[in-house]
């Protein structure tokens, strides 16, 4: 349970800077579990997974990114999240998503020799990531 003492956390993509601000936790999907970062945790850096980052804020309230890779380093009470790519959970574009994901899975059935099979399962699990994140999956 978060503490009630905040940190800064930024949640940065190579195309803007999605969050900066204060905190009480943050929970992310490292490449070899999810971790949550509460104040006063011990330093770490961690790969991350495709997968939902969540910062809670000291009101309870929380906001939900869709992630895809990249890099959370967390010290001396700041947390810097740096993403291939993320979105807000209320800029998803549920139905880009979706056409998404029904290409991947289409691309996956077919079997066809061209298709790079490991970008098409690639394309699919950040697909359903955006719609779960989104609350639509």
């Amino acid at each position: 349970m978060p503490s009630g003492k905040s940190f800064q956390c930024d949640l940065v993509t190579p195309q803007r800077i999605l969050f900066s601000g204060e905190v009480v936790s943050v929970t992310a999907p490292g490449t070899v579990g999810s971790f949550q970062v509460l104040y006063n945790h011990a330093p770490l850096l961690s790969s991350l997974a495709v997968g939902k980052v969540i910062l809670r804020f000291s009101d309870e309230k929380e906001s939900l990114y869709a992630t895809s890779g990249g890099f959370a380093e967390v010290r001396e009470n700041k947390v810097v999240i740096l993403a291939e790519t993320a979105e807000r959970e209320d800029e998803i574009d549920v139905a880009r998503a979706r056409e998404a994901r029904d290409r991947a899975l289409k691309r996956l059935k077919d079997h066809a020799a061209e298709i790079d099979a490991a970008r098409a399962r690639g394309a699919l699990v950040r697909a359903i990531n955006r719609l779960k994140v989104a609350g639509a999956g």
